[in-house]
């Protein structure tokens, strides 16, 4: 149920980007989606994002920035540890160049970069 509500979000998202809207707005939400849009937020990749009503069914706008291309949550879990992290990218990203691989970790949601500098175990939701 958690991935699926992500997943939807993301879609949202990049569905918006791609008529050139500039905000989008999430329904239902999750705090992995909170913890995902403030990594988003961290990188650039949007302006900011405003929870409403977290303790109901909620809701999230997002103010778009224009940079997001693609974003997918992955279907299912795969165990990576921390020296593996950077194959890992390497395999799943289109390009060496940009792109964040946002990952779960014991330590909350991170990017790869911050859970190789924080030398975690990953649990991957990869893609069938």
């Amino acid at each position: 149920m958690g991935r699926r509500i992500l997943n939807d979000a993301l879609r949202t998202i990049v569905n918006s980007e791609r008529r050139g809207k500039a905000t989008a707005t999430l329904q239902p939400i999750s705090t992995v989606i909170v913890s995902f849009l403030r990594i988003m937020k961290d990188r650039g990749y949007i302006k900011d994002f405003q929870v409403s009503d977290p303790h109901r069914v909620g809701r999230i706008t997002v103010e778009l920035q224009g940079r997001i291309n693609d974003c997918k949550a992955l279907t299912y879990r795969q165990d990576i540890k921390s020296k593996n992290i950077e194959d890992y990218r390497l395999r799943i990203l289109p390009t060496r160049q940009w792109g964040y691989v946002v990952i779960t970790t014991p330590n909350g949601v991170l990017d790869h970069e911050e859970a190789m500098r924080q030398n975690v175990g990953v649990a991957v939701w990869n893609k069938d």
